[in-house]
């Protein structure tokens, strides 16, 4: 990293004026500590965030890939953070603080918009913005509501136990996202292969990819369908207002869509798991929504608070030294602001592991903030509303199939989440 570290304080002190040495040999300074940091609870921010925020909210780690870098854990420092100008997200800067093996080579040679910088950024979100509205996405409702309708169905007619995220979690988020873009989703395990490979923080950059190259070449193809005969899907307008103008390459566009299948179903995924995993070990909240329905949307927002699946993914690097808290960030250091942190931060959010459906001023950063804040927030929360409430209504005797300490969670990847959970009715 370029400051010097204090590893590299010379271990004595230059001679005195009379010769003698003017101080003992200093010690090195310990190594940070290993970031990323596992969670003890799934339903809270790791147990070391609390230590951080009080004693060192702004704090030097060590990464896997051997790098160092900064975290900060404040809620009021993370906006900060995220709104500074003098931040960049751009994967090429050479101290980026990518967490997984093969993430920064493939990321340089992709350059998915959220890891780049304005205009370029500007550019690609300008681009997908209309089709993301609340008012485009609140026309999605029924369309949605039928999807989750048929997936209960389906597994209602399916003996039980049954495993919930590949057959509902993995199907609602991308049967959705594949109904935005006009993409078949007739193999929806193929879209969550493709996930689970890109954003393990174990893959090569070969491993990613292969597994990226198979989705290109499926959108690829549809590309080439939507310039002969385009549709009113999100597909046919960004071919037809975007590609064909000359405004994006085919590259760009591919990685674009990509980005945007990749990221939209893996997170509504996670998060449609998680959730009914809370609402199943905690009933008293079930029924809570149960007798009230009108509450799923201040109950959404508060699983995003609760659970902040992306908490690192705002991976960034000080363009220019900057001051957060009174530690200065050198510039070209690399700097994650932890939104699980930040929305378990007991000075923005009282009693912050607390699930409370009532809770005032719910300004939590579970989609980020400033101008790389997530673009299919308004999709997310109308899945997990739909998914969760069809769900609850339709499916009373929901519950575990499995004890609690077999289910298996996703520590190592770029959202944390679950990997199976077996359920029965």
């Amino acid at each position: 990293m370029n400051p010097p570290t204090p590893s590299s304080v010379p271990s004595s002190a230059p001679a005195s004026a009379t010769g003698e040495a003017a101080s003992i040999p200093a010690l090195d300074a310990p190594r940070p500590q290993n970031f990323p940091i596992r969670r003890g609870c799934p339903f809270s921010a790791p147990e070391e965030y609390t230590r951080l925020r009080t004693l060192e909210p702004v704090a030097r780690v060590t990464l896997p890939t051997g790098r160092e870098a900064w975290v900060a854990s404040r809620y009021e420092d993370v906006r900060e953070l995220l709104a500074d100008p003098r931040i960049s997200a751009d994967i090429r800067r050479p101290n980026f603080p990518a967490l997984g093996e093969g993430e920064q080579e493939i990321g340089a040679r992709l350059r998915p918009f959220i890891r780049t910088d304005a205009p370029e950024h500007t550019r690609y979100r300008r681009m997908l913005l209309p089709e993301f509205t609340v008012r485009r996405i609140r026309a999605m409702r029924p369309a949605v509501q039928t999807i989750v309708d048929g997936l209960l169905d389906s597994i209602l007619a399916t003996e039980a136990p049954v495993d919930f995220i590949p057959l509902y979690a993995n199907a609602v988020s991308t049967s959705v996202i594949c109904e935005l873009l006009g993409i078949p989703a007739e193999n929806l395990e193929f879209f969550r292969d493709v996930t689970r490979i890109s954003g393990s923080r174990h893959s090569t950059a070969e491993q990613v990819a292969e597994a990226l190259g198979g989705l290109f070449a499926l959108i690829s193809d549809l590309v080439a369908q939507r310039q002969e005969q385009p549709g009113n899907d999100l597909l046919s307008k960004l071919v037809v207002n975007h590609l064909q103008t000359g405004n994006v390459t085919l590259p760009e566009l591919l990685s674009t869509v990509g980005i945007t299948i990749n990221a939209g179903r893996e997170t509504s995924t996670n998060m449609i798991a998680l959730s009914t995993l809370l609402l199943l070990q905690r009933p008293n909240l079930m029924e809570e929504l149960r007798a009230d329905p009108s509450l799923m949307p201040a109950a959404v927002d508060e699983f995003l608070r609760v659970m902040s699946i992306a908490d690192s993914i705002p991976l960034r690097v000080a363009a220019q030294d900057i001051e957060i808290s009174g530690t200065v960030i050198p510039a070209d250091d690399g700097v994650i602001a932890l939104l699980a942190g930040a929305n378990h931060d007991p000075e923005q959010f009282p009693d912050p592991d607390r699930v409370d459906f009532q809770r005032p001023d719910n300004h939590h950063v579970a989609f980020g903030y400033g101008v790389h804040q997530c673009i299919g927030q308004h999709l997310a929360r109308l899945e997990l509303e739909v998914a969760l409430e069809t769900l609850i209504r339709r499916v009373p005797t929901l519950r575990l199939a499995a004890p609690d300490e077999e289910i298996d969670f996703k520590h190592d990847s770029a959202t944390f989440g679950i990997e199976r959970l077996p359920v029965t009715w």
